[in-house]
C-alpha cells in the first residue's frame, strides 16, 4: 500500500458513516469496546491502518514502553511471580485487563485487580493456573488456557 492509498484512507475516515466505520473495527479487532466516541474510534481505526501498512513498533520499543507505563503509573501491581511468564510473551497485564474463555458451553471473564490477583466471579485467585484449575477441575497451565501461550495443557 502506498503513502498516498493510507493518507487517502485516513482522510475518509471523519467521513464515513457510523456503520461502516464500525464494519472496519470488526475487521481489525476481535471485539468492540462498550463505549467509545466517534473520534476514538477514528482515532483507534487510524492508528491500526498505519500499522498493518507500515508496520508496528518493534517488540523492544514495545518493553520499554510498557516499563515506562508501570513505573510511572499511580496503580501499582504487587505481584512480581507471574510477571516473568508475562514478559516472555511479551505481554503486560496491567489492572483492569479481562480474559475471556468459554469452556464446556460457558464464557468466563477474569479480571487482572490493582493488586495483581486475578478475580473470578468474586474470587480472588493468586495465578490463572489457579482460576484455570478452578474452571476446569484439572490442572491448566493458565497462560496457555487463556491463549497467552500455544499449546494445550
Amino acid at each position: 500500500m502506498t503513502n498516498s492509498t493510507i493518507t487517502a484512507r485516513l482522510a475518509a475516515l471523519p467521513t464515513m458513516p457510523l456503520d461502516t466505520l464500525w464494519r472496519l473495527w470488526d475487521e481489525h479487532f476481535p471485539r468492540r469496546p462498550q463505549k467509545v466516541t466517534r473520534r476514538t474510534l477514528e482515532a483507534r481505526l487510524a492508528h491500526r491502518l498505519q500499522e498493518v501498512a507500515l508496520g508496528g513498533l518493534p517488540q523492544k520499543i514495545k518493553d520499554h514502553l510498557a516499563d515506562v507505563g508501570e513505573q510511572h503509573s499511580r496503580i501499582k501491581v504487587g505481584r512480581a511471580p507471574d510477571r516473568k511468564v508475562k514478559r516472555s510473551l511479551g505481554q503486560r497485564m496491567m489492572p483492569g485487563t479481562t480474559l475471556v474463555r468459554e469452556w464446556d458451553g460457558q464464557e468466563y471473564r477474569v479480571t487482572v485487580a490493582p493488586d495483581g490477583f486475578y478475580l473470578l466471579n468474586g474470587e480472588r485467585f493468586k495465578s490463572l493456573s489457579g482460576v484455570a484449575r478452578s474452571i476446569t477441575g484439572t490442572n491448566w497451565s493458565g497462560p496457555r488456557f487463556f491463549g497467552l501461550e500455544g499449546g494445550g495443557r
